[in-house]
């Protein structure tokens, strides 16, 4: 997508939004568990045609998110230029998540790009606001399949973290600390075996351990999880491959 030195006003843009709302898709997001309260209803194929209309532009992507409007801050995740991103700007928009789709879109679209990218993981994760946390595990997720150029190291010392956090009982945290031991286990085969180590170390040392019962409950999960995708005989053949 091409920078566009001459982007909409954010009120058109609102504009455009509102007219591609529809009353299935504002339903869609209670089913998928988002409750933003300033969501439109606006399906997600619609947003990304929307921003590929726009094309990149990073001043109008931080008057998008300022409109505190849900789809609105989807499209500023597809439109900002990452090259321009900093630290400061991923903290503030941090503090404003407020449901797990505007997480994944930031942390798939736009945060892998910037040159913080990695140096926020280990803060966000220590984090208690539960998006927030949900950031961290969600963005070292994608970056498993979108850097490729990072060395194995980059994503082992990561296992820790992964095994550490993984008796946060809270929905949307755990899945993404399940997501991203599944995704650096299926990035090659030399991690593959070291996820496979720490699943099995969350499974027979961090769950037992654990003195709350949801957070035990929740470790427990994802190794299973983890070990019953990484052990898959479709994905130990591509790994082979």
């Amino acid at each position: 997508m091409k920078r566009n030195p001459h982007p909409p006003d954010p009120k058109e843009v609102l504009r455009r939004l509102r007219a591609r709302a529809t009353p299935r898709a504002r339903n869609a997001y209670a089913y998928f568990g988002c409750t933003p309260t300033t969501a439109l209803g606006v399906p997600a194929p619609a947003m990304h045609r929307l921003a590929r209309e726009i094309g990149r532009n990073h001043e109008l992507a931080q008057q998008l998110w300022a409109t505190g409007v849900h789809e609105a801050r989807t499209v500023a995740a597809l439109v900002d230029q990452p090259e321009r991103v900093t630290r400061a700007q991923m903290e503030r928009w941090g503090r404003d998540f407020d449901s797990w789709d505007i997480v994944d879109s930031c942390c798939c679209y736009l945060f892998p790009y910037t040159r913080d990218a990695w140096k926020v993981i280990p803060a966000w994760s220590r984090r208690r606001e539960e998006f927030v946390k949900r950031a961290a595990f969600a963005l070292l997720a994608y970056l498993a399949y979108k850097d490729k150029a990072a060395p194995n190291v980059r994503f082992a010392k990561h296992l820790p973290l992964i095994c550490r956090h993984s008796t946060d009982p809270r929905n949307f945290v755990k899945k993404a600390v399940n997501w991203a031991l599944r995704n650096i286990g299926k990035r090659n085969r030399a991690l593959h075996a070291a996820v496979i180590r720490a699943a099995r170390q969350i499974r027979e040392r961090i769950a037992p351990a654990c003195q709350d019962p949801q957070g035990r409950s929740a470790a427990l999960w994802v190794a299973a999880d983890a070990l019953r995708e990484l052990q898959n005989p479709a994905v130990l053949r591509r790994l082979r491959r």
